[in-house]
């Protein structure tokens, strides 16, 4: 059926009619603050502790707008005997947001949890040079971090979740073994208690095999 001449352009006029005759709502930012999706790309917060200086988001940053200083230090051996341990320790980490394109690529390579987006967009400055904030800004929007979206409840246990897990019931075992071993310890070095059959200082009964002046 061939269309009607003109319904394209009546239809039109009837979304721009629906609209004129709508009430315009205006959100009054800042005194009402806009309700932003989880997943929103405001800005990039550093968690220092999970933070190895392995250089893998500044190296992928396609802006180079990330910088990072380090030094090394000597960790001495945990158990005697032990060798020293060499470690990266952190001095700087910097983003220019002045060159961010938001991409994530630095969020996604990080091997070890070290940054995370946060909703937060309120950091305008009036000098462009004031855009590239170091690691004590990074770590306060940390807390502006909304919290992961809960697993499905068929879905499997992250192996983070269950190796962690798995050395807590580990450890608690350990811990719960400790008092039955120190009172078997303290059984055993109680004077006037019994040996064994064969340890020294046990009685031998009369005519028990092994004695002396047997035929």
């Amino acid at each position: 059926m061939a269309p009607i001449p003109g319904s394209g352009l009546a239809k039109g006029l009837a979304v721009t009619l629906r609209t004129m005759t709508r009430k315009s709502v205006t959100a009054q930012y800042p005194d009402t603050q806009p309700e932003l999706p989880p997943r929103s790309r405001g800005v990039i917060g550093l968690f220092e502790e999970n933070c190895t200086v392995c250089m893998l988001c500044a190296r992928e940053c396609p802006d180079w707008c990330i910088y990072i200083d380090s030094h090394k230090e000597t960790v001495p051996p945990a158990a005697p005997g032990g060798r020293e341990r060499s470690r990266n320790v952190l001095d700087r980490f910097a983003i220019d947001f002045s060159l961010c394109m938001y991409c994530g690529i630095c969020i996604e390579v990080c091997p070890f949890d070290a940054l995370f987006w946060s909703p937060e967009f309120e950091y305008a400055e009036t000098d462009i040079r004031d855009l590239t904030h170091e690691r004590d800004k990074l770590r306060e929007w940390m807390w502006t971090v909304p919290a992961p979206p809960a697993l499905d409840a068929g879905a499997e246990e992250p192996k983070e979740v269950a190796a962690a897990r798995k050395t807590a019931d580990k450890l608690a075992a350990a811990q719960a073994a400790e008092p039955e071993q120190a009172a078997g310890t303290q059984r055993a070095a109680e004077p006037g208690q019994p040996d064994g059959p064969g340890q020294p200082g046990t009685p031998r009964q009369p005519g028990t095999p092994g004695q002396e002046g047997r035929a």
